[in-house]
């Protein structure tokens, strides 16, 4: 197969040209690129309210883009302040993100603050009139994460999630290839992360704990689903090209109890409408197979993390190997061994081939972030991004409630879209999402003050 590079400059390039790359069919969020030669000379005023590890990370690449001005700042920490002041030194300081929001020189902001805060930041910069990049998962429970979709519709700002995945060559060359038939018929989807850590982070004093090590209570966070599954469920639904609709799953605490309230062992099994199965797996105490999206079709394999595709059917091997094997094969069945009737289904050695011609470097976040500003700068939502945010965290938190109640969870009907194979519940103006948004979002942000913040 022909072997496609996808340098940054020539991949904006390339992606520029709406409409001429069969890409576009399984990306369509690319043509955010289309009018990069037209809007050399302008520029777009950000505000990053989070500036913290994270903030500062995504941070470094705006800083990289000459039509991206950080203008402002915001955290209730002042160290984070302080580390991303070297990075934007002539920007404007604030400890209170409405003040931010308030401020007329300021067209987008970048939400990169605790989970459980997002909601009602990314609520408050639509009123506001702004454009909003959010961290993922979007939203601390599934009745958020639909508010913001809605905030976003109704308010016509851009809302874009850091889904980086959607903006890496490689997996959007990958997507490409499923479309096309290179590996079949897919069948099915594994995911998995696992990292051996704590997951903890110093604090310079036992008051801060919660606010530095968020990510570990159930107040702020819900775990390793909504840190890591995020990233990786949405491949299931991008390469199937459809939501599931049935999940069950399983967690506990095994092996760091050092009294963190959320799992450091969870999996999760998701079921489309046609029987394929997506599934997640993530333990904290073991990282020898790291992480990695396993895409199996009938004819092949991807695994868009390595960057790699294999097909099943793999070439014999030389014939020097071959007569070694036979050889082997010859001496050893002279033994008489006792043993099972059947030949054990071991993995066969196949190194398979780069999607991209060589060894993947980076991932998606510079472009992920490009397109943000180009779109900021236009004021156009490039398609299907803000929804494929949304089901990134929607599933996620239906696979979280899944392991909480030990049950088997249809995706609820009042939270579908109309997107891809989900068509959204008709309600009465005043019902079902306006009680939730007014109750449970309510109740837990309207009143809050500003919320905590992870230092860097």
């Amino acid at each position: 197969m022909e072997n496609i590079s996808y340098g940054r400059r020539a991949f904006l390039k390339k992606a520029g040209a709406a409409g001429t790359l069969a890409v576009l069919a399984s990306s369509p969020w690319l043509s955010v690129f289309s009018e990069t030669e037209y809007t050399q000379k302008e520029t777009v005023r950000l505000g990053i309210i989070g500036p913290g590890s994270r903030g500062r990370y995504l941070m470094h690449f705006l800083l990289k883009n000459k039509k991206a001005r950080i203008t402002a700042l915001c955290d209730i920490y002042r160290p984070s302040l302080d580390e991303a002041l070297k990075l934007a030194p002539r920007a404007k300081t604030y400890t209170d993100y409405r003040a931010l929001l308030a401020d007329r020189e300021i067209d987008a902001v970048v939400i990169a603050t605790p989970l459980d805060t997002h909601c009602r930041i990314a609520l408050d910069a639509f009123e506001a009139g702004k454009h909003v990049f959010c961290e993922k998962s979007i939203g601390f429970t599934m009745e958020e994460c639909l508010a913001m979709y809605d905030k976003h519709k109704a308010t016509g700002k851009l809302f874009f999630t850091g889904q980086q995945r959607l903006f890496d060559p490689r997996y959007i060359r990958a997507m490409e290839m499923i479309r096309q038939g290179v590996i079949g018929r897919v069948q099915a989807v594994r995911t998995f992360w696992f990292r051996n850590g704590d997951w903890r982070r110093s604090v310079p004093s036992p008051g801060l704990e919660r606010q530095i090590n968020w990510r570990l209570y159930r107040e702020h966070s819900k775990g390793l689903m909504t840190e890591l599954a995020c990233h990786q469920l949405q491949i299931g639904s991008w390469a199937l090209q459809s939501i599931p609709n049935k999940v069950m799953g399983h967690g506990a605490i095994t092996y760091w109890n050092d009294g963190r309230e959320v799992y450091d062992n969870v999996s999760c099994i998701y079921v489309f409408d046609t029987g394929e199965k997506l599934t997640f797996e993530s333990v904290i105490a073991n990282k020898f197979y790291g992480l990695e999206e396993q895409i199996l079709g009938h004819l092949g394999t991807i695994e868009p993390e390595k960057g790699k595709y294999y097909f099943e059917n793999i070439a014999p091997a030389p014939g020097f190997l071959r007569l070694v094997n036979d050889i082997e094969r010859d001496l050893f069945d002279t033994l008489p061994f006792a043993g099972t009737s059947w030949a054990p289904e071991t993995a066969e050695r196949n190194d398979g081939e780069y999607i991209l011609g060589k060894k993947p470097e980076g991932d998606g976040t510079s472009l992920m972030l490009d397109a943000y500003v180009e779109a900021a700068i236009t004021g156009r939502q490039p398609p299907r991004i803000a929804e494929e945010g949304y089901y990134a965290s929607a599933l996620t938190l239906l696979g979280h409630q899944a392991i909480e109640r030990g049950e088997i969870l249809a995706f609820p009907p009042e939270f579908k879209l109309d997107y891809l194979n989900h068509h959204r519940k008709q309600v009465e103006t005043g019902k079902i999402r306006v009680l939730k948004t007014n109750g449970k979002i309510g109740a837990r942000y309207l009143g809050g003050l500003f919320p905590r913040r992870q230092p860097g």
